[in-house]
């Protein structure tokens, strides 16, 4: 079993990385529904500033508390804020503006990958073979569901300028979670995710404003788009990224990116049951590649 032997912290991490997959799997069906409502940064942004208000009220005393820590290392948290809350999800409202879901769900699952290749070269951490092996079977088992159970699927793929935003959106999230690991900021999950939210914000304003001011322009304020932006803020802006951010230090950047392949088969299930779409024989297929892969993984070198 996944969770046999391991301490309670780990027991936490491990529940917080099955919880972030599909949070985030709701985060781009729900971004899918309001694209053509609310401009990208505008998402963004005010995902970012409902997330803010809502954390504030407990976050804030933790970082007065921890003042000196912030004061001292606030160009890390700068830059880690900058590289998840302000580009991640920045760059990928953007690539679903010029390219499908489908290409967006198969750059996605090169998120493992990349944070592997960066903390080889960044922080020295070797893939063990068997770590390998499991990488291959999600891998495997993604791409069965991309394609749809058709090869002939893959090879019909059109690549769009979306495709490169979206890479460049997965090097910010590896570089993120590589570096949440290389920096172990001395301070608590509460008060780092606080300031996280504020300096990506801060990172994030400038654009916004120039969007708004001679770009894209506002959008109509309607109750849907503040239950969407509601959504953002609380389970893929605060719960996801404070159990990422425990995962990370806990067990690791690499180990914590393999449970992303989770995120399109949880999006595959949501889409079934909110969006009336076929739950087809290859979803079920890839679902147990990944899960065979993502056991293998993680049970290598506990």
């Amino acid at each position: 079993m996944l969770f046999t032997s391991i301490s309670h912290s780990r027991l936490i991490a491990y529940v917080g990385l099955i919880l972030t997959p599909l949070f985030w799997a709701g985060n781009a069906v729900v971004a899918r529904a309001m694209s053509g409502q609310m401009p990208p940064l505008s998402m963004s942004f005010y995902r970012w500033l409902l997330a803010l208000l809502i954390v504030l009220p407990l976050g804030l005393p933790a970082v007065w508390r921890q003042r000196r820590a912030v004061r001292d290392h606030w160009r890390t948290i700068a830059v880690l804020a900058t590289f998840s809350v302000g580009a991640f999800n920045s760059l990928l409202y953007f690539a679903a503006l010029t390219t499908s879901a489908t290409n967006i769900a198969l750059i996605n699952t090169t998120i493992p990958v990349m944070i592997a290749l960066l903390a080889w070269l960044m922080l020295g951490e070797r893939t063990r073979p068997i770590q390998a092996i499991g990488i291959a079977l999600a891998i495997v088992g993604i791409v069965m569901v991309v394609a749809r159970g058709s090869w002939q699927t893959l090879a019909r793929l059109d690549w769009h300028p979306g495709d490169l935003i979206m890479v460049l959106a997965v090097f910010c999230w590896g570089l993120f979670s590589v570096l949440l690991r290389r920096h172990a900021l001395p301070l608590t999950s509460l008060a780092f995710l606080t300031v996280q939210i504020a300096f990506g914000l801060i990172a994030i304003a400038p654009f916004y404003l120039i969007d708004l001011l001679f770009l894209s322009g506002g959008f109509a304020v309607t109750s849907g788009n503040l239950l969407a932006l509601l959504y953002f803020a609380v389970f893929p802006g605060i719960l996801a990224y404070g159990f990422w951010n425990h995962a990370v230090h806990e067990v690791g950047p690499s180990k914590s990116a393999l449970f992303m392949y989770l995120v399109p088969i949880f999006a595959a299930v949501m889409a079934t049951l909110f969006l009336n779409e076929q739950l087809s024989w290859f979803h079920l297929a890839g679902a147990a590649l990944i899960l065979a892969g993502l056991l293998l993984a993680t049970r290598a070198g506990r």
